[in-house]
């Protein structure tokens, strides 16, 4: 009786040792994946990546300023209206109307400097 209680003790002993030295689920340290982060802050306003600039930007103009308008509008959506395709067509071009109109901008569907600004929150 008494070397079953000694085994029992130790097994107990053992077991609790390994439940207090064991590193919970999920605990083992993996590489980091690197995330982008999007949208950024530089100078408090806002960026999405594709361009910091505040070149004119309209209809039919394509590329990265163009990425960054339909993110920008998209974030100050709430949501994605916007597909960020960097084409500039009528549906980007209303939701600039929208954006200036709603902003007390001038409204043309042109991203200006002052639109660039307003889209930026400078």
């Amino acid at each position: 009786m008494l070397s079953r209680r000694r085994i029992a003790v130790a097994a107990a002993t053992v077991l609790a040792g390994v439940l207090l030295t064991a590193a919970p689920a999920g605990a083992h340290s993996a590489t980091p994946t690197a995330v982008p982060a999007s949208p950024t802050v530089k100078d408090a306003a806002a960026y999405c990546g594709y361009y910091d600039g505040n070149a004119t930007t309209g209809r039919g103009d394509r590329g990265d300023r163009v990425r960054e308008v339909q993110c920008l509008i998209n974030l100050w959506n709430g949501g994605t209206p916007l597909q960020v395709d960097g084409d500039f067509g009528p549906r980007t071009e209303s939701w600039v109307v929208y954006f200036q109109d709603v902003n007390g901008l001038g409204v043309d569907g042109i991203v200006g400097p002052e639109t660039w600004n307003a889209l930026r929150g400078v």
